[in-house]
């Protein structure tokens, strides 16, 4: 029987760093398995440079998941390490698969510093230099020292990076590369050459890196008991390293490993590039899609609802593709900002949850909400969208993106899912309408839209054709009347 696979990323920017999301989401695991929730992203589970105020990009110590004294502190910011493998295990016996966030671009908070022999390279073009090679103080040394050589003996020296953006001797922030190494092929091309991101940029050049790098990484699958993989930041990295890194540790474990790569770009074809170069090893991340519904949601009316689905890797690669609508990143406040506002979240979730291509996932930020931003959960919506999608978002769909204003799309039904079939109808701008063809299966049947947006009811005739509503700047849902989805 066919299931539809949902994804939900458990976590948001803003948390407080009180060390209880490995217990919260641990609590939750029958209630998000019950929603449909089939797979879960969690966030970086090792220790960060500010310790249980890092959000977990800070990468200090991969070997550290909340198990000793660093950085101030024991556990991370989200629990301790037998609280994240104990999560791990109650959401998996729940058939629910976790990915561990991975971020192995940099990293931060250095135990002492040594002196090197540096380039400094101009920021927005790291092709070209703008000083001659000079010594800098950069804090690239890591020595672990409160947890020694547990688990692994390897300490990190300037030789393990390219470069860094801090000289504590002149105590100056600029993009310093060391005197006789490159920045990495293989990456995006912004900014030149876009190895270079933040802190400590690892040499995945390096030989014993990236064999420190592979041992980790069937440390990390053998200890914690996971199912796949969130890659961070991988335009920033040669596209190589990942391609050999997921063979190697699929054919150790002998895992599917389904991994998903963030590759922060509105260009599809960039995107197609590197799966093509990775093998189609992993999925990404739809970021044009997303971008699609910013545009669309500040528009005033004035996007082309019918080229919503243009552009984006759920249209051109759908089995390589993992919708989202926010994340961490588009929160309000932070770099990438471009988050959704609250009119269009039904709209934008609609077409991810309910369609056939791509896999979806669903933001911690929208479910729960975000205090730290005062921004309202809109787990009402989304508790009756998941339930749609689970039960009735099955069969042949059918388009209806004719109008740049009033669009819409149904699902058919299949024998395996009795009742199933659907038809969504959503505007920017003034309400309307769409006749569709639900199929013969669905004839002679009243649907009713189940977000309450519309009150009456739509009768589908004999040969499947039935009229649906939404009303101004809004989205309906219509399944079947007499099915409840609470």
């Amino acid at each position: 029987m066919e299931v539809n696979n949902t994804m939900m990323q458990y976590f948001e920017w803003y948390l407080p760093g009180d060390s209880t999301l490995w217990k919260k989401v641990a609590s939750e695991a029958i209630k998000l398995s019950n929603m449909g929730i089939n797979y879960i992203w969690l966030p970086p589970a090792y220790k960060g440079a500010s310790g249980t105020n890092d959000t977990g990009y800070g990468v200090y110590d991969l070997y550290d998941l909340g198990e000793f004294d660093q950085k101030g502190t024991i556990p991370t910011k989200y629990g301790t390490k037998d609280e994240y493998i104990n999560a791990i295990n109650v959401l998996r016996q729940n058939n629910i698969k976790v990915l561990a966030d991975i971020v192995l671009n940099h990293k931060m908070g250095a135990d002492e510093a040594e002196e090197v022999m540096a380039v400094q390279d101009d920021e927005n073009d790291r092709t070209k230099s703008v000083a001659e090679p000079r010594m800098i103080r950069a804090w690239t040394k890591y020595t672990f020292p409160g947890r020694g050589d547990t688990y692994s003996s390897f300490k990190w020296n300037w030789r393990h990076f390219h470069g860094i953006d801090w000289d504590d001797i002149t105590a100056t922030n600029a993009i310093y590369r060391f005197y006789g190494k490159e920045w990495n092929d293989g990456v995006d091309k912004e900014k030149g050459n876009f190895d270079y991101l933040m802190g400590a940029d690892i040499d995945l050049n390096n030989y014993d890196v990236v064999q420190e790098l592979k041992k980790w990484g069937e440390w990390y699958l053998n200890t914690a008991r996971f199912d796949g993989f969130r890659l961070d930041a991988v335009k920033h990295i040669r596209c190589e390293f990942y391609d050999e890194w997921l063979k190697y540790l699929r054919e150790k474990t002998g895992k599917e490993l389904f991994t998903v790569g963030e590759y922060w770009t509105t260009n599809v074809g960039t995107m197609k590039e590197y799966l093509e170069k990775t093998h189609y090893q992993m999925s990404l991340f739809d970021v044009p899609l997303h971008f699609n519904f910013y545009r669309a949601s500040l528009s005033n009316g004035e996007f082309d609802m019918s080229q919503i689905l243009e552009g984006t890797l759920v249209k051109e690669i759908p089995d390589k593709a993992v919708t989202f609508v926010d994340n961490h990143d588009t929160e309000p406040g932070q770099a990438l900002e471009s988050w959704i506002p609250d009119w269009f979240k039904g709209h934008a979730y609609s077409i991810i949850l309910l369609r056939n291509e791509g896999m979806p996932c669903v933001f911690y930020g929208d479910y729960y909400g975000i205090e730290d931003k005062s921004v309202t959960p809109k787990n009402e919506i989304l508790h009756t969208l998941l339930k749609v999608r689970k039960y009735y978002a099955y069969g042949e769909q059918v388009d209806y993106f004719n109008d740049p204003n009033v669009i819409g799309f149904c699902r058919k039904g299949d024998y395996d899912h009795p009742n199933s079939g659907l038809a969504v109808v959503m505007t920017d701008s003034t309400g309307g309408n769409i006749q569709m063809n639900m199929g013969k299966d669905l004839a002679n049947t009243v649907f009713y839209d189940c977000t309450g947006n519309v009150a009456e009811t739509v009768y589908v005739d004999h040969e499947g054709n039935g009229i649906f509503y939404c009303k101004d700047g809004s989205v309906s849902v219509w399944i079947k009347q007499g099915e409840n989805i609470n």
